[in-house]
């Protein structure tokens, strides 16, 4: 694998200014029987700009409870996230619905590309809601020659390899120009050789457009080239650290 573009080894002192995301004593229950079962217990962390954190910890920790909760699909119990200063946690669904057209790009385990529609067309429906420039065409070409994809616009999901949907569904989560892109195992369906080109292309993305990634993850290759993981064990962060690529660079 190529070596990852440098980074800077300082961004948990990074300025306040350059905090994108700030999670603030996050508390998730939920209603069981006649009691209440607590999903995550007071989770708290900031996210830097063009940092990509790897969220980790064992299946049922929380990481997909708390990637909903900052992705403004859940609310917490208690506590807030504040997406570049704004706090998104209690807003209406048509707040959060406007916050995350034009400030989130979301990346699935599964793709989630609609099949009827082309490679293009998946990549132009962000683009449809909200006020953007230009042409939502000429923008998803751009955005698809730039995961590589110039080939395959008028392909539909079908037509495509896994590696290849997930270079779409990134296309996908970039069209909006958003802050943060959050992508919940996004190697999860892919093979060795595909989940290298997805995870050189999230490198790419940081690297060329400064993007912000934050993603959950089992796989330690994913955990290896962010610039942090977060752990999570029962609904807790139980470490905070730089990893070895970032610490070296």
């Amino acid at each position: 694998m190529n070596s990852q573009p440098a980074v800077p080894s300082s961004y948990p002192q990074a300025t306040e200014s350059a905090v994108i995301l700030d999670v603030q004593e996050i508390t998730k229950t939920l209603p069981l029987s006649h009691e209440q079962l607590a999903i995550l217990k007071g989770i708290s962390f900031q996210i830097y700009e063009s940092e990509i954190v790897a969220i980790v910890g064992p299946s049922g920790a929380g990481k997909s409870t708390l990637l909903g909760i900052i992705a403004g699909l859940d609310s917490p119990s208690t506590g807030r996230v504040l997406l570049n200063g704004m706090d998104i946690s209690h807003l209406r669904e048509s707040q959060l619905a406007s916050v995350r057209n034009r400030s989130l790009g979301m990346v699935f385990q599964a793709f989630n590309l609609i099949p009827t529609l082309t490679a293009q067309e998946n990549v132009e429906l962000p683009l449809y809601t909200g006020k953007h420039r230009g042409s939502p065409a000429t923008r998803a070409r751009e955005l698809l020659t730039l995961v590589g994809l110039e080939q395959r616009l008028h392909h539909r999901p079908n037509q495509l390899s896994g590696g290849e949907q997930q270079r779409v569904a990134l296309a996908r989560a970039l069209a909006c120009d958003p802050a943060l892109i959050i992508a919940d195992e996004p190697t999860g369906n892919l093979d060795a050789r595909n989940s290298e080109h997805v995870l050189q292309l999230i490198l790419q993305l940081r690297s060329t457009l400064g993007k912000t990634f934050i993603i959950a993850t089992h796989d330690p290759l994913v955990a290896s080239l962010a610039d942090r993981t977060i752990r999570i064990v029962d609904g807790q962060i139980a470490a905070i650290e730089a990893t070895h690529s970032a610490v070296t660079q």
